[in-house]
């Protein structure tokens, strides 16, 4: 950290005006926090572990497990260390640190979302030639190269805030750091920065979610020329599941973004709000939301619980973990996921 820095610490907020109830409040974003760590860390051991389910969708899904696990495990310690222990105080190297894992994870989460829909792309419109497009080594390089381009992108952003001398409030908005957030507090020339933050925001999100919607009109138009409306509906049923999880994770970040730059006259507890949804609710629903919407991972998820209390002292043998998987869908079955 630089000397010419006069502030040595930034101080991190929780819900202003509730502090004689932050303890209760820590209740539910603990219960979020477990929520969120037992349930992806579940997909990815469902996933790895269950060979019929190593298809694109689910290469995929895990992707993003890993990602949302990322996300609560850089966001939640000092979440809960504000409501538990009024832990406010972060120094500003962990303060870059976390707010360089926080956008390089968010921006990782975009890609990844991109990639799921261009298979659901693929799977509906082009599903004679899926598994030639949707290769095991293509996976991999396209996986590799959105992860890249998101910590690359990411990589400046501390640097940018580490030559600024912090002398005005050092109080954050947030219960962690935001790169909007900290450069606000600069008592130096932003424009760099802020010119470089709508930059990246632009190319990743911005392009991330244009192309998510323009795959999604292409489906719509292959569904619609479907002749049987069961199929046509079987089709975007596929479908529900990565669209909920694009909605929970581009309403609030696309929201946020915009309260940050132009809505200098919003309530402060709006964009507070807004920054728990944005961070901690993907990473809480996806698990959920997958879990229910593919019978595939639901039925292992089931199989795995029952084995384990079917294997306990006392329990009787010969449990439903123990069947074969039958698909439950067995013609014209659309790749990857079956509802």
């Amino acid at each position: 950290m630089s000397d010419s820095n006069k502030t040595d610490l930034f101080l991190l907020t929780g819900i202003p005006g509730q502090e004689d109830v932050h303890l209760w409040i820590s209740i539910p974003f603990c219960l979020m926090y477990v929520i969120s760590i037992v349930g992806n860390s579940v997909i990815l051991f469902i996933i790895k572990t269950d060979p019929s389910l190593h298809e694109p969708m689910y290469i995929f899904l895990s992707m993003l497990a890993v990602t949302d696990l990322g996300l609560s495990i850089t966001t939640m310690p000092t979440i809960l260390g504000i409501y538990l222990f009024n832990s406010r105080e972060i120094s500003l190297d962990a303060c870059f640190a976390q707010l360089f894992f926080i956008h390089s994870l968010s921006f990782t989460e975009s890609s990844i979302l991109l990639l799921m829909a261009f298979d659901r792309f693929v799977a509906i419109c082009n599903p004679l030639r899926y598994a030639s497009i949707l290769t095991r080594p293509r996976i991999a390089k396209m996986g590799l190269m959105f992860v890249l381009r998101g910590f690359i992108l990411t990589f400046p952003l501390p640097f940018l805030l580490k030559r600024f001398q912090y002398c005005r409030a050092n109080v954050l908005s947030h219960s962690y750091c935001l790169n909007q957030e900290v450069m606000k507090i600069a008592c130096s020339d932003i424009t760099v920065n802020s010119l470089y933050g709508l930059f990246i925001t632009l190319l990743m999100v911005g392009l991330d979610s244009l192309f998510i919607f323009l795959s999604y009109v292409r489906i719509l138009k292959t569904v619609l020329k479907v002749a049987s409306p069961t199929e046509c509906l079987r089709a975007l049923n596929t479908s529900v599941s990565h669209l909920c999880a694009v909605l929970l994770f581009y309403t609030p970040k696309i929201s946020l973004s915009v309260l940050h730059r132009f809505g200098k006259g919003s309530p402060p507890l709006l964009q507070i709000l807004l920054g728990y949804v944005y961070l901690l609710v993907p990473p809480l629903m996806n698990p959920i939301v997958y879990s229910m919407k593919s019978k595939h991972l639901r039925v292992r998820i089931i199989r795995l619980f029952v084995k384990r209390v079917s294997s306990s002292p006392g329990s009787s043998a010969g449990d439903m973990g123990d069947e074969k998987h039958n698909p439950a869908i067995t013609f014209g079955t659309l790749p990857s996921e079956t509802t």
